[in-house]
């Protein structure tokens, strides 16, 4: 939705890092406003966040993008779902490696499980902050194998740049 920079930079690390859970009813206010994304949202079966590793949410207490996702559910009347697409290990955080280890580091850390429940469902997947893809393209791949339709919406990219 938004180049990741500036003040809206500053939100999403707030949100993630600062244990500010709060905000994300300003993230789902964004969201809901607008028309585009809530008709293309409007179109799918599910909704999927990117999961997080039960140590790193009993850290932080929360999964950013699970309450994003709780949030647009219920106002566009979808379904949420955060026990379909899983994440089985821990590894390290993406934002510490390269581009060429990032995609190294995400495999086989993420599960599909329930399959039977998206089997041929349109799907959309959200994540907050999208870098150089690695994260948000491991998850596309798990569910494209039962999901007729892979939605992705990612709050912010970033301006990532090799080396």
């Amino acid at each position: 939705m938004f180049i990741y920079k500036d003040e809206l930079r500053e939100k999403i690390l707030d949100y993630k890092f600062n244990d500010n859970p709060y905000l994300y009813r300003m993230f789902l206010e964004i969201i809901l406003k607008d028309y585009k994304i809530c008709e293309l949202i409007k179109q799918c079966d599910y909704i999927i966040p990117v999961p997080m590793y039960k140590t790193n949410i009993k850290e932080r207490g929360y999964n950013q993008t699970e309450l994003i996702s709780k949030g647009i559910a219920k106002k566009l009347n979808i379904i949420y779902d955060k026990n379909i697409l899983i994440k089985i290990k821990q590894n390290k955080r993406q934002s510490t490696l390269d581009e060429q280890e990032r995609k190294r580091n995400i495999k086989n850390v993420y599960k599909i499980i329930n399959e039977d429940k998206i089997n041929g469902k349109n799907i959309l997947l959200l994540d907050d902050i999208c870098t150089t893809g690695a994260t948000i393209n491991e998850c596309y791949k798990m569910l494209k194998k039962y999901s007729d339709k892979v939605t992705i919406l990612v709050l912010a990219k970033s301006n990532y740049k090799k080396g």
